[in-house]
């Protein structure tokens, strides 16, 4: 792959943007030799490192597989009835929201049992919880 040369001067003496990301919302470097400073903790619930380990599945591999099949039978249907297979796509989708609603309302429900019976929840259910909900937090700002 070639380096793009700079266009003029003004370009030639501004630093590498490429080499040192930065946030949107202040232009500080993110990631890299700063991120390597953060205690370990900090670093993984970082948005740098949502990605790394944050595609655990959202639902169980059989149902996911099943949300699968039916889109690729509505979608291969679409040729011969488009407006139907749109309309069965807005329900598929409701559905499927439907489903990921319930799952993590079953989680917070619960979590809540266990407060609310005066049992301690472990940090480490609640780092794992707090993992899921920015996964999918973020999933959804990127889709």
């Amino acid at each position: 792959m070639s380096e793009r040369q700079p266009e003029t001067m003004e370009e030639a003496n501004e630093p590498d943007n490429e080499a040192q990301p930065t946030s949107e919302e202040d232009g500080r470097p993110t990631g890299g030799a700063v991120d390597a400073q953060r205690p370990a903790d900090e670093r993984e619930m970082s948005p740098a490192h949502a990605d790394a380990d944050e595609r655990a599945p959202l639902l169980p591999g059989e149902e996911a597989e099943g949300f699968r099949r039916r889109w690729e039978d509505l979608q291969a249907g679409f040729v011969d009835e488009p407006r139907q297979k749109v309309e069965e796509a807005d329900e598929l989708v409701r559905e499927l929201m439907r489903q990921l609603t319930a799952g993590f309302s079953d989680e917070r429900s619960s979590l809540e049992a266990q407060w609310d019976s005066g049992e301690d929840v472990s940090t480490e259910d609640l780092r794992v919880a707090l993992k899921r909900y920015r996964s999918f937090f973020n999933r959804l700002l990127s889709a």
